[in-house]
């Protein structure tokens, strides 16, 4: 819940970036009860930024009489959308010295040695990966002397399981940390930031009801779960993410994948990669439904240049043609991807001609190349609109879609025909052997 809104007063800004030429900034210092020793105390409140994450509250209280301190931090933005999984994997002693914010919601796991510090079991934080390392084994060691008396052999177990707390910090072999929180106001710094961090990962969730209830988004005796379905409709509005390698240079990259529902069409599912390390980029589409009865061949009849702007859907069992250029690309030859018609006939222009290997240099047959030069022109005068022609999707499966710029009624420049496949292009798909009805049984 939002505890202070960043709103202007009084023509300033109430959270500010933390800046020591500042001078008029300065913690607001209220005057409080000690809780160790009840005598009055001061609390001071700091109200900042935290780069690339957000707005917080930290309290500090100090008492004179009995020395006794304590530190907080509380969000001051509302609770967001969906949950936040940090995961760590800290390698150097380099790594504990980020910065981490903790919320009260946050549970904090360490696979390696079965740990975990449940929700609301500790007050906000902001510290470092040591700080919390510190707190979770000064929290187990305060309770140690009466457990030595009442319980030898446990506080035996616990004096042990302290000694690997504090361990970790020598960083002698790697471990993992991972936060977990449903409010999503957590944080794990990345030192590299605004570029990716390869030992951090950052995850999204949708929360239970569990945790709404947790959170006071839910009332406790509200227990039903959400409607059947609603799994699926997450997954639409959720951009998904793995990890992979560059096709390029084969470091490690990030593919984020994407249910996208096409007007007038179908599901697709669109998965795009973005190498940090070279810049290499790539898409790529795929169908989200099952192979059609019968296959579609779409014609389009290009008569002014705005049709280059038309969306194009082509799958990878799609073939593409223009007759007037007696042109003809099978399928596979371009990947499936989802873009529009001058970025689909780039792509063929770079595949045939700009980036050819086979014209480059000294090893290119003159004939051939002033063949293929003479092509991309006229394709450089299609994408202009200079040139009047056909193009021709031909898609066995029925999963490639170009747009209707007048839906819901008929477009007169463009002519869709159903076929039934032929046993070669079945056999080409996989079809001809595939049995979906009774494969339990016995051949």
């Amino acid at each position: 819940m939002s505890v202070i809104s960043e709103e202007n007063v009084r023509g300033e800004n109430l959270f500010k970036d933390i800046c020591a030429d500042d001078e008029d900034w300065q913690p607001t210092e209220l005057e409080s009860m000690c809780m160790n020793c009840h005598l009055n105390g001061t609390t001071r409140l700091l109200l900042t930024k935290i780069p690339f994450f957000k707005e917080v509250i930290v309290s500090s209280f100090s008492c004179a009489n009995c020395s006794w301190s304590n530190t907080e931090i509380q969000s001051a933005g509302r609770i967001q959308d969906q949950g936040v999984c940090y995961t760590l994997k800290v390698r150097t002693k380099r790594d504990l010295n980020r910065e981490v914010v903790k919320a009260d919601s946050a549970t904090t796991r360490i696979p390696e040695l079965d740990f975990e510090i449940p929700p609301f079991t500790q007050k906000g934080a902001l510290s470092t990966i040591e700080g919390l390392l510190d707190r979770a084994a000064e929290g187990l060691e305060q309770e140690q002397p009466v457990r030595r008396t009442t319980d030898p052999e446990v506080a035996e177990k616990i004096d042990g399981f302290i000694r690997k707390l504090r361990k970790l910090k020598e960083v002698e072999d790697e471990f993992t940390l991972v936060i977990e929180d449903p409010s999503g106001n957590s944080f794990v710094e990345n030192p590299t930031a605004p570029q990716k961090d390869e030992a951090l990962t950052v995850s999204h969730f949708k929360r239970t009801a569990q945790h709404d209830m947790q959170l006071g988004l839910r009332a406790d005796d509200d227990l039903d779960e959400e409607p059947a379905g609603n799994g699926i409709d997450a997954m639409r509005d959720e951009v998904l993410a793995f990890n992979t390698n560059c096709p390029e240079c084969n470091a490690p990259a990030s593919t984020n994948m994407k249910l996208v529902q096409i007007p007038h069409f179908k599901e697709v599912i669109i998965m795009a990669t973005n190498c940090d390390s070279c810049g290499h980029r790539t898409n790529e589409v795929k169908s989200g439904g099952a192979t059609e009865q019968m296959g579609t061949k779409i014609t389009l009849r290009i008569t002014d240049i705005s049709d280059m702007t038309r969306d194009v859907l082509k799958s990878e069992t799609c073939g593409i043609a223009i007759p007037e250029l007696e042109f003809e690309l099978g399928m596979g030859a371009v990947s499936g991807k989802f873009t529009t018609l001058e970025g689909l006939l780039t792509d063929i222009k770079d595949l045939i001609v700009s980036k050819n290997p086979f014209i480059c240099g000294d090893s290119g047959i003159t004939d051939r190349v002033e063949k293929l030069h003479a092509f991309g022109e006229k394709l450089e005068k299609i994408l202009a609109g200079e040139m009047d022609v056909h193009i021709v999707l031909d898609d066995p499966t029925g999963n490639s879609y170009l747009q209707n710029v007048y839906a819901p009624d008929p477009d007169p420049e463009i002519t869709i025909e159903k076929y039934t496949r032929t046993f070669e292009q079945n056999e080409d798909l996989g079809l001809n052997d595939m049995k979906t009805e009774g494969y339990q049984e016995e051949k």
